[in-house]
């Protein structure tokens, strides 16, 4: 699992510029960003191809060290609040996840406009600490945001999730179903 950070969440962690991945960007990569709301520390995680995205409030420098030790349990624990299975976006292994430099501008677009929502639902909410989490991140995956066009990132989600019908299969995909 590879995780773009922003240079704010890269400072937040002590990332050191050799601990960095030098890796092409990639549909499969996920994005974060360090978000300051109400004085408080929260993180915002989004997948590049479908825009599934994790927010988690009120997070300390320690929650976020060893990085996977925070970025799995967070979209295992989305994935299966949405019934989804926690191998939607491949294997999720806390000692197998790389940072490196975010890549995608479109990407980090999508996720100023979510990281909008976030702070206008915890002002509606009259506080992080009154914040209905799991509702707000539930809206974030219903949000139309334009890479996707009238896709919800949780159906794009689920479509990453559910096998391609044989009749969209190539034939050398097919012949490593026997």
């Amino acid at each position: 699992m590879l995780v773009r950070c922003t240079t704010k969440l890269l400072k937040a962690i002590g990332a050191k510029p050799a601990w960095l991945a030098e890796t092409p960007p990639s549909d499969h990569d996920w994005y974060a960003n360090l978000l300051w709301i109400t004085g408080r520390k929260c993180v915002l995680l989004t997948h590049a191809c479908t825009l599934f995205s994790v927010f988690s409030p009120d997070v300390s420098v320690s929650d976020l060290r060893p990085f996977g030790g925070f970025v799995v349990p967070a979209v295992s624990s989305a994935l299966q609040s949405e019934g989804l299975p926690v191998t939607t976006f491949g294997l999720l292994d806390a000692e197998d996840v790389a940072i490196a430099k975010t890549a995608s501008r479109s990407v980090l677009g999508c996720m100023n406009d979510l990281a909008m929502h976030c702070h206008y639902a915890v002002e509606d909410a009259d506080g992080l600490e009154f914040l209905n989490v799991e509702h707000l991140n539930r809206r974030l995956r219903r949000t139309i945001l334009g890479p996707l066009g009238s896709t919800y990132p949780i159906e794009a989600a689920h479509d990453v999730c559910r096998p391609m019908p044989d009749s969209h299969r190539r034939p050398n995909e097919l012949a490593g179903d026997t």
